[in-house]
């Protein structure tokens, strides 16, 4: 059997093994299940070759009446975004194993379910089969925030559920359109790649894509969702959401809007590169208002997202480069920082800051961890957030000096509300409330140790990181800018 089928379908196995299973095994199966495609893709990455080519190809007529095939395969830039969702579900499941979750085979059939469907979206070469795992993304992650969030969760999520469905209409509309202009009518990427549009068609292309990919990353100003959904899910919900879920979007832009619609992109993508900065200085000063540790962390995470799609949009080397790994990096540090978030908010009963303070003291391995972690938000030299930040500021530096200072703040802001955070919440003097607050524990350490050396290992040494997509990219980079050229 191809090992790209085994990596797709393997959660999804998971997900009914776990569902049909008894209560008790529940966690011990999830944990263990998540394993195993986390080991397939240490596989694929051990046996990739670095170079442009389309590796471990599967395609397998699916519906050939109309031309849709199971066609799925791995680059450098699908490969960097296996190892992000399949190390990040591994995290995020055995984060979760503090909760007392009701419904627990459910909750985390719900995680795997979700799980093949990212995979889907990240291996997928044909535009029918890659809607259909964007859609099976969306509904379990849905059901996660709706059944287990907070008071508030059924409003919000509906406001989730018909932003993000009314944007991949917008998308499928566009997929459509192409399915029918290929000489075959076929839904293959390569072939909507070689179709040669005219302007007009190339940018109401742009935008049908745009608008599906803007909402789920999220980018100013489709970004109206986010902070509400981000507070009221579950933990576990948030860290789908931002550490994986929101690179879809990122994805998107990148394998399927820019080659799909290059003159669309020439002629709008300064427009998309600006609304990305707009989002970082207006996310980063809303961030600064705010008291609620989550909302203050979903706010952050926008800002920094703004900074990738920047980097995407400015299409050079450095932007690009910078983009594919700060999206594994941005996905390490915002979970980390919502899993330090869940710690505090069970331990203290409470989302607000200002009724915290003085934790460090009492809780020694929990600050120092909160502190990696955070260093590694701020993009501090020798940390993750650093290196994919660097590349990103030089790439929008080489298209624009004016945008790079504008897109900078990112950094100086970022730095000012996030050690701001630290300090209200871990320093200051010892309450009463937080004097008998105790350490981290059992999985607590587990989850928070790998995130800080996910963290300082990367910052210190990417090369291996920024190999696996760089021929890829390239490759992508040369083939749109050539398009662009002859027109």
């Amino acid at each position: 059997m191809e090992i790209l089928l085994l990596q797709i379908f393997i959660p999804l196995i998971a997900a009914l093994i776990i569902l049909l299973s008894g209560k008790s095994i529940a966690k011990s199966l999830s944990g263990i299940f998540s394993l195993v495609p986390l080991l397939i893709t240490i596989y694929l990455y051990v046996n990739f070759i670095p170079d442009a080519s389309t590796q471990f190809l599967v395609d397998i007529p699916w519906i050939p009446q109309f031309g849709i095939h199971f066609k799925a395969g791995v680059d450098g830039i699908s490969l960097l975004l296996l190892i992000l969702t399949n190390l990040l579900i591994s995290i995020i499941i055995l984060s979760s194993f503090k909760h007392d979750i009701k419904n627990l085979n459910a909750f985390y059939a719900l995680i795997f379910f979700m799980q093949s469907g990212l995979l889907l979206v990240f291996t997928a070469l044909d535009g029918f089969l890659f809607y259909i795992g964007w859609e099976i993304a969306l509904i379990p992650v849905y059901f996660i925030c709706a059944l287990w969030g907070a008071e508030n969760r059924i409003k919000v999520n509906l406001k989730f559920f018909i932003y993000t469905i009314a944007g991949s209409l917008f998308m499928l509309l566009a997929i459509v359109y192409l399915h029918l202009q290929t000489p075959g009518n076929s839904y293959d990427l390569l072939e909507f790649y070689k179709l040669d549009l005219d302007n007009v068609t190339q940018s109401w292309i742009f935008w049908a894509f745009f608008l599906a990919f803007a909402i789920k990353m999220p980018v100013f100003p489709f970004h109206t969702w986010q902070p509400d959904t981000y507070t009221e899910a579950p933990t576990a919900g948030t860290m789908l959401l931002s550490g994986i879920m929101l690179k879809m979007g990122i994805y998107g832009v990148i394998r399927w809007l820019i080659p799909v619609a290059p003159i669309g992109f020439n002629y709008w993508g300064e427009t998309a590169l600006i609304l990305s900065v707009v989002g970082i200085i207006y996310a980063s000063i809303i961030a600064f208002t705010q008291n609620d540790i989550k909302r203050l962390i979903a706010y952050s995470s926008i800002a920094h997202v703004g900074l990738i799609s920047a980097g995407i949009f400015v299409w050079n080397l450095q932007g690009l480069q910078g983009a594919m790994i700060q999206m594994l990096n941005h996905g390490i540090n915002v979970v980390g920082m919502f899993f330090i978030a869940d710690i505090l908010i069970r331990r203290m009963n409470t989302r607000d800051m200002n009724q915290m303070g003085g934790i460090a003291k009492p809780t020694p391995l929990l600050a120092c961890t909160f502190l990696v972690v955070l260093l590694g938000t701020v993009a501090l030299p020798l940390t993750n957030g650093f290196v994919g930040e660097f590349l990103l500021l030089i790439g929008i530096y080489n298209h624009g000096i004016w945008l790079a200072i504008a897109s900078g703040l990112t950094i100086i802001f970022g730095a000012v509300y996030m050690l701001s955070m630290y300090q209200k919440v871990m320093l200051g003097p010892v309450h009463s409330s937080t004097a008998v607050i105790n350490d981290l524990d059992g999985t607590e350490k587990a989850v928070l140790f790998v995130i800080s050396i996910l963290v300082i290992f990367i910052g210190i040494y990417p090369q291996p990181i920024l190999n696996i997509s760089e021929a890829a990219v390239v490759n992508l980079l040369e083939q749109v800018n050539q398009k662009i050229l002859v027109k």
